[in-house]
């Protein structure tokens, strides 16, 4: 199941987004109406309405969220900052006026690892990302999914590399979003399939 975080500061919109979401089948995990909010570490994607963003305009949130976890702007229809939310790390733009089954495509296609072309393309479209620098994974990264194949669970990882359970987290949020992995057993076919650098462990 996919678990989102919702950065949205408009009552009517979130409500109606929050009941699109689950009847698709996608959870929401955390609910914000201020960027100064904590996020959700559990969350697989974000969503994040321009409108929420203090001050206007202000790409910070975006760029620490997209750190982390992919990141769906949902945009107002007609602006033409889409690319400057993409630079600021964003893996898709929406339009707010798009129908709902859009924009649980677009969820969908970021957690793939797709990019969604911004609002103000004239055919928006899904553009998955296939550059090496986009899916290749650092090092830390490729001893974590090594060790998810090998059956340990984030605190055994987290005692095994001498980092905090969270820092696990956050790497494998980098991880699914690299390769495209949408659970640990997608993770585990990976590293079992090669689709990794082989790596000794220090």
């Amino acid at each position: 199941m996919i678990r989102t975080d919702i950065l949205v500061n408009s009552p009517l919109f979130l409500i109606g987004l929050v009941h699109t979401l689950t009847n698709a089948g996608i959870k929401v995990v955390a609910v914000r109406a201020s960027p100064h909010e904590e996020p959700s570490w559990l969350a697989d994607a974000a969503l994040i309405d321009v409108d929420a963003l203090s001050p206007a305009g202000d790409l910070t949130n975006i760029s620490a969220a997209a750190q982390c976890t992919p990141v769906l702007i949902l945009n107002n229809e007609g602006a033409t900052e889409g690319a400057s939310y993409l630079r600021a790390g964003a893996s898709g733009v929406v339009s707010k006026r798009e129908s709902g089954e859009r924009i649980v495509s677009a969820v969908r296609a970021i957690i793939s690892g797709a990019h969604l072309c911004p609002g103000d393309c004239d055919d928006p479209q899904l553009v998955p990302r296939t550059g090496a620098a986009d899916r290749a994974l650092a090092e830390r990264e490729e001893q974590v999914v090594r060790l998810i194949a090998g059956g340990l669970t984030h605190g055994q990882i987290a005692t095994r590399l001498g980092i905090s359970p969270h820092t696990v987290d956050t790497y494998v949020k980098r991880i699914r979003a690299k390769l495209g992995a949408g659970n640990k057993a997608e993770l585990t076919r990976a590293a079992l399939l090669g689709r990794l650098a082989a790596r000794s462990d220090a």
